[in-house]
């Protein structure tokens, strides 16, 4: 969904509009704050969804599921707002946000502290931020 969003509109073919317009149902098919999606190897939620990270590898969040929205479109739609919400009522006081997920040990370097204010998870907030503003959404935080 985040490459569909980066493609122009005008050489998107109507394979692909097809496959945007199945994954947005899918995505929009649950509440995106609470993640209620189908899980074939467990009947429990993965915590992680609700823990963001940097690098983004296999592991994915809710920060990038709305920033592919975002990308593709869906920036102003009302069933963000409450994803939108979670992500912003997780900043701090000095308007950053902690590194909660990591790949410590599978990577070559370490991108912050656990449970630190990190610059990286930072920067992926507000790019998200900074994609919906521009189509025309109202942001508000700390």
């Amino acid at each position: 969904m985040l490459a569909f969003g980066r493609l122009p509109a005008q050489e998107r073919t109507p394979l692909i509009e097809a496959a945007i317009q199945h994954g947005v149902e899918f995505f929009f098919g649950v509440n995106l704050a609470e993640a209620g999606y189908p899980n074939g190897w467990s009947d429990k939620l993965s915590r992680n969804w609700w823990k963001f990270g940097f690098p983004v590898y296999y592991v994915t969040d809710l920060l990038q599921l709305v920033e592919a929205l975002a990308c593709l479109g869906y920036g102003a739609d009302e069933r963000l707002r409450e994803a939108i919400d979670l992500i912003l009522e997780k900043q701090d006081a000095h308007g950053r946000w902690a590194l909660e997920y990591d790949y410590a040990g599978k990577t070559w370097v370490e991108f912050g502290e656990k449970k630190q204010p990190n610059k990286w998870v930072t920067l992926r907030v507000l790019k998200m931020v900074k994609s919906l503003s521009w189509r025309g959404q109202r942001i508000s935080g700390n």
